[in-house]
């Protein structure tokens, strides 16, 4: 179904969402389009729901500028869409979009890999990275579903930061974001956080060793594995989707 037939469907009351104060030492502009994000990511702000300027402008006490720039990044990301005399709304998921995104994740992450068991991890990133994989594990001890995510996000991105080419961390990033809202969908249980955690370290693992097969391999399996449950998904939060 289509984006224009669906999008009236939802409503949302932003003041149910908690958002951060803004730090005037900062750009505001990339404080908004941070917080919108992450609330995007958690549908806290569902897909198809209607997300004004004004109201975001009023509840962060900024200036219509800052709120257009927000605007025009999450929209650039795929996270809202704009219809002409109707407003602005969290886009929703698309079984096109996600194949794609895991796609591309796929051959940027396995390129970082290959990478870093060509180059050898630096002592200070093994160390990151086996601190992340310490802060899952509490999570999972804990049930901490949110907190794992973002350990988990953290993950890749220290593997991309590890290769050195910034862009390798911002590419990835971007297209994660395709992902990420199916993600809060599947990463629902102890068992599932715990096979997660032992694939993060298995790809670990394999890169200290320098093992380029099993760290892929690794990998592969990893980055697949949320393709596997993608029609279920579908079927369970089809009003999420197109």
């Amino acid at each position: 179904m289509s984006e224009n037939s669906r999008t009236d469907e939802t409503a949302t009351d932003l003041l149910a969402v908690a958002f951060p104060p803004l730090d005037l030492g900062r750009p505001a502009g990339e404080q908004i389009f941070s917080a919108l994000k992450s609330a995007i990511l958690k549908t806290e702000l569902p897909p198809g729901c209607l997300i004004s300027e004004s109201e975001i402008g009023q509840r962060f006490g900024a200036s219509r500028t800052p709120v257009r720039e927000a605007f025009t990044q999450l929209r650039a990301d795929g996270l809202i869409v704009t219809l002409p005399s109707r407003g602005n709304y969290v886009s929703r998921l698309s079984e096109v979009r996600i194949r794609e995104a895991q796609f591309i994740r796929e051959g940027l992450e396995l390129a970082n890999v290959e990478r870093l068991c060509e180059i050898g991890l630096r002592d200070t990133a093994a160390s990151a990275l086996t601190s992340i994989l310490d802060a899952q594990s509490r999570c999972v001890a804990c049930g901490d579903l949110l907190e794992f995510q973002e350990q988990d996000d953290l993950f890749h991105i220290m593997l991309a930061r590890a290769t050195g080419f910034a862009r390798a961390e911002t590419l990835l990033v971007r297209e994660k974001a395709a992902l990420d809202r199916l993600r809060v969908f599947s990463l629902s249980d102890v068992k599932h956080m715990t096979c997660l955690l032992e694939e993060h370290r298995a790809i670990l693992n394999a890169i200290r060793e320098r093992d380029t097969g099993s760290a892929l391999a690794a990998t592969r399996v990893h980055l697949r594995s949320i393709l596997g449950a993608l029609s279920s998904l579908i079927q369970a939060n089809r009003d999420f989707f197109e």
